[in-house]
This record gives structure tokens, sequence and C-alpha cells, in this order.
């Protein structure tokens, strides 16, 4: 093992027992490659983070730019900077009224936490409602609403007056009073598997929060900025929530997140008290200008337009295949069965080794990734896709 792996491994703090330590010399559109110049297929994107690729030479033009004209100024919300103010513009023109005042932070757990915040302080109320089997960020907020205690136990206590409705369960609704502030779900689950929305289901969900006065939270962190076929998957089915949660793809590689809302639910978090979410970091400029252009891009070059054929080409090249046992598939966001969790960890061993990057999910460890930059082509579909048929053979 070389120097900087065994640097890695005593300096950097670990989040597992076994990381997959393929170091990265650089990453150009849909792939990686190492120093020894093995090419890897990013069929991951950071977890939907590179939606407009990587090294997009529009996007590391924009932030060579303003690193030029300025970074960090002030803390957020304090002094008026051209990258913030554009950018929030641009997003209010493609999200659905009245989301039109955006609160940017630096990642999506904190656009959960803000999110959270800005309920309870809307509304008066403590209790919160979320999905089983949904993941919202490992902050302490964040981690509350997981109904997880594999990966909260440990950490507690957490908030009090949580509870957990199932994803697609109407019967599950009245769990939802007027003593909820809130009710967070994601449009499309993503840490589940990619499980969608059945039919009428966040009509239904969304009419429940308006009888009984609680805010509609979509965390569309992972299936924001096109994964799904539109901008926002929330379009896809006509249902606009209070508050959105953004991130990922919303700093087109840079770190960032956000939580939008009305100006008129938004505003509360001004006044009594003031400062009543504060953010050091939160919009910095040069994430803010990576991310608009990375948007403009993705609009300019009409990536959202073939999203759903890009997705439907690595369904049909691997659905047939004898050791998948389903997909289920929301644009370019795929779950590909195979069966088993010992299955799933020996598939990832042979993409390692076949130059493929993929990864599980959190909460459904038989399925393989599959989210892509859209920007990936049929020919790099075609190609990956040969790749994960030979791991698929290889698997037996």
């Amino acid at each position: 093992m070389d120097t900087l792996r065994k640097q890695f491994l005593r300096h950097i703090a670990q989040t597992s027992p076994s990381p997959m330590l393929v170091e990265v010399e650089r990453a150009e559109g849909s792939c990686f490659y190492t120093p020894e110049g093995k090419r890897y297929y990013d069929l991951v994107a950071g977890v939907s983070v590179s939606n407009a690729g990587h090294n997009n030479p529009a996007v590391t033009t924009a932030i060579c730019r303003q690193a030029q004209a300025y970074t960090h100024v002030m803390v957020y919300g304090e002094m008026v900077e051209r990258p913030q103010v554009r950018y929030a513009a641009r997003l209010a023109e493609y999200l659905p009224a009245p989301l039109d005042t955006v609160y940017f932070v630096n990642s999506g757990a904190e656009a959960v936490e803000g999110a959270l915040k800005l309920a309870k302080r809307r509304t008066g109320r403590r209790r919160m409602i979320a999905c089983h089997n949904a993941y919202h960020g490992s902050t302490h907020g964040s981690m509350s609403v997981m109904d997880a205690p594999e990966f909260s136990e440990a950490y507690g206590p957490l908030l009090p007056g949580v509870e957990w409705i199932r994803f697609n369960a109407l019967d599950d609704l009245t769990l939802i009073t007027e003593e909820t502030a809130c009710v967070l779900v994601e449009p499309v689950q993503g840490e589940a598997g990619v499980r969608l929305p059945a039919p009428g289901y966040l009509e239904a969900l969304r009419r429940r929060c308006d009888e009984t006065g609680a805010l509609l939270i979509f965390d569309e962190i992972q299936t924001g900025f096109g994964r799904t076929g539109a901008m926002f998957a929330m379009q896809r089915y006509g249902v606009t929530p209070d508050i959105v949660c953004l991130a990922k793809a919303l700093g087109g590689g840079m770190p960032l997140g956000a939580f939008v809302s009305s100006q008129a639910i938004m505003e509360c978090l001004s006044h009594d008290p003031a400062l009543g979410h504060i953010t050091t970091f939160g919009g910095h400029p040069v994430c803010c200008a990576a991310g608009l252009a990375a948007m403009e891009y993705l609009i300019e070059h009409r990536c959202l337009e073939e999203v759903e054929r890009k997705g439907a080409l690595f369904e049909q090249l691997l659905a047939a295949h004898p050791a998948v046992g389903e997909i289920r598939r929301s644009g370019l966001l795929l779950a590909v069965e195979v069966g088993s969790s010992d299955r799933l960890y020996r598939m990832m061993e042979l993409f390692k080794e076949e130059g493929i990057l993929s990864d599980w999910f959190l909460f459904c460890d038989t399925a393989f990734r599959i989210s892509p930059p859209l920007v990936i082509t049929d020919d790099e579909i075609r190609d990956a896709c040969r790749i994960i048929r030979r791991c698929l053979d290889r698997l037996g």
C-alpha cells in the first residue's frame, strides 16, 4: 500500500472499517481515473451530486471567475452577493409557486435541520412525522427523523416527538394531526432502494397536511436537478410542498444546500428572535456560482429531456439478465436487485475489479445503485452495461 493510502487510513477519519481505497487522479464527464490510468465508470455521481458531469468546463470556469472576484466576505444573509442572488432567483423560476424564498446552507443535513426548525417556528407545534426507511442526514436533528436504530441508537437521546409512517400507506396518514408541525418525505425514496410513490399517494398526503395545518416538507436532495427526468421530482407528480430541501447537485460538485419556502413562511426566521437560523459559509459565493453554472448547463443542453430515455436504456440492457431479480427506476435513478446482501457485496468487489463505481442503499442491501451523471452518453451506457453484465455473469 503506497504512502498516500497509508496517510488516508491514518489521518482521515473513517466512516466504516472497509473503505474502497481507490485513489482518484482525475475525473471527467462520467468517468474517473486512478494514478495508474485505470478508468472507472462513475454510476454513483457522488450520490447524485455530479449531474452535469465531472470537470464540466462551464462549472470550472464559473468557479475560477468567482474565486478571482471574491470568496467569503461575511456570514450568510448580510451582504448582497451576486452569485447568491442570481441563483436564488433562477431557482424560484423553476420551482412551483409559492416556493420563491431560498435559504442557502452548506449541506443536505443542514437543509433538513433548517426546514424542521422553520416548521416548528411557523406552526408553534413540536411533533414531527417522517417515513420509515428514509435517510435525511447524520446530524442530531436530521438523524432524529430517521427510523434506523442501528445508525442512531449509539447517539441518543435524539429529538423527542417524532413518529414514522410507511411510505405509500394511506392508512398511516391519520397519524398526521393538529399537533403535527411537519411531515418530511422524499417524493421518491432513495435509500429505501428507489421506491416510487403510488398513484394518488402524494396528493392524499398534501390534502391531509392541509386539513391539519401541518407543513409538508419534501426532501429533494437526491431527486433534484433532473435526476428523475424533471428539474424537481415534485413536478412529475404535480404536488407542491410548503418547504423543499435541496443539496447534492445544487452545488454543481461544490458543497451547497438550501431549504426553500414561501416568503410568508420563511420570514418568521428573521424576528422574535432575530437570527433564527444562521450559518457562516452557507451560500458561499464560489459554491453558488458553481451551482448556477451547472443548472444553466443542464437547461441549455436540454439534458433533462434525455434522462428518461437514458434510464430506460440502462433498464433495457440489464433487466433480462438472469441474475437480476427486479429493477426499480425513476429517470436515471435505478435500483438493480440481485437477491441477497452476500451477492450484492460480491458485486461490489467485482465492480471494483472491473472498473465500475456503484453502491448499495442504506435501507436496501440487496440492490446496487445506478445514478450516473446525467451527461452520460448512450455509448458509455452500453459499455458500462457490458461490464455490469460481465460482473453479473461472474456472480453466477
